[in-house]
């Protein structure tokens, strides 16, 4: 034995614990050389009802997730035995923990906690309930990898609004989703940037509600897309988690989605996201409108609401709300049940208005053709979203 390998009596202790006993709950190493460290630990998952192991490994601050089977989790733990030079190992278990550290000189100091009775998991990163969605599984190697936490695993003050912003969308998801019996859900993200709502999205359905899901995240910029690509693959869920570099208005997901979300997408690119979830037939189109400049350019002066018009910043709120209300009303002559709302506080940000549609009544209804007409007539303006889906839409308007 080398002066830095384990005793074949400590390392068969810790396979032992690891795989044989129950209560095992995670082992972690931290190599520290030349002044830089690498982290790796392995811990226990259920994925779709079988017993998995999961491997985080943070190098250079970055950090890659992989699942294993129990072969391939074997290797990974006898990678770290093998592992030579000062180093820290720790065991958790339900009944103690084991610390070992090899300091410079190879010697293995080890020390093992008072007996414990601890509870573990019997469905790790499955079936807890608490408060928020992105806290009902572990979801720090997520947060850490997409930049919403920091290397200890803390929500970075800078990316709170994020944060919250993701963790309520994904309880709109879930109030769209109660109910639905199916378990396999195809999503497309229009305009998704990073992808922190893409990947969490997945993360989310798959590891708490146990949905079997694809995720096709589109946006017209190579770099972001080149990042999410590199995310996908650094948490490896690049065979489910795909992402397309092109207009919102000329891409395809390879797939049919149920599913539709866009999370800020400026101005008209939110019509398109709408305007793309109706061709492709999506049952549910969930969208929350960033800047609204459009509508904004062709609100006439004069007449009784000039009062109005005058002032800049009043009107550009009303040219978002008449945006978003033109919108909704659209999604109802084309048979969708509509839901504005607002899904986040003003704190996490200003752009806080959802619209929550689900294709489920019959489309051209009297009544919702007529209060878009009266209202458009009204404001002598044609929505940009109604030019976009004018063949659809002249299909219901030409009969008033």
């Amino acid at each position: 034995m080398s002066r830095t390998e384990l005793s074949e009596e400590l390392a068969g202790e810790i396979r032992k614990r690891v795989f044989e006993e129950p209560g095992f709950m995670k082992v972690t190493q931290v190599v520290r050389r030349g002044g830089s460290t690498f982290r790796v630990s392995v811990r226990p998952v259920a994925i779709k009802g079988e017993k998995r192991y999961q491997g985080e490994m943070t190098e250079a601050g970055q950090t890659t997730v992989k699942n294993f089977d129990p072969d391939g989790a074997r290797k990974g733990l006898e990678d770290m035995l093998e592992q030579t030079g000062p180093r820290e190992l720790h065991l958790m278990t339900a009944l103690g923990d084991l610390h070992v550290r090899v300091t410079k000189k190879g010697k293995a100091l080890v020390s093992r906690s008072a007996a414990m009775s601890r509870v573990a998991d019997a469905q790790p990163a499955h079936d807890r309930v608490k408060r928020q969605p992105l806290t009902s599984f572990d979801s720090g190697a997520l947060l850490k990898a997409i930049g919403i936490a920091d290397a200890d695993g803390r929500i970075r003050a800078s990316m709170r609004g994020k944060y919250d912003q993701v963790n309520q969308f994904l309880k709109v998801i879930d109030s769209v989703l109660d109910g639905r019996d199916e378990k396999t859900l195809n999503i497309v993200d229009c305009g998704c940037g990073r992808a922190y709502l893409t990947l969490a999205v997945y993360a989310y359905l798959t590891q708490t509600r146990g949905y079997d899901v694809r995720v096709c995240g589109i946006d017209r910029r190579a770099d972001v897309i080149g990042t999410a690509r590199a995310l996908a693959d650094t948490l490896d869920v690049a065979a489910r988690v795909s992402f397309v570099e092109g207009e919102i208005a000329d891409s395809e997901p390879g797939f049919e989605p149920d599913l539709v979300l866009s999370l800020h997408a400026c101005d008209t690119a939110t019509d398109e996201a709408l305007a793309r979830g109706i061709e492709w037939k999506s049952r549910y189109l969930l969208c929350v409108p960033c800047c609204q400049h459009e509508l904004h350019t062709s609100l006439k002066e004069g007449g009784p609401m000039q009062a109005v018009m005058r002032h800049g910043i009043l009107r550009e709120r009303l040219a978002d709300l008449l945006t978003d209300t033109f919108r909704a009303q659209i999604l109802r002559v084309l048979g969708f049940r509509v839901n504005v709302m607002e899904f986040v506080s003003a704190e996490a940000t200003a752009r806080n208005i959802l619209l929550k549609a689900e294709f489920c009544v019959k489309p051209g209804q009297a009544g919702a053709v007529s209060e878009y007409l009266e209202l458009r007539d009204f404001w002598k303006v044609t929505p940009w979203l109604e030019t976009r889906m004018e063949k659809l839409m002249g299909k219901y308007l030409s009969r008033y």
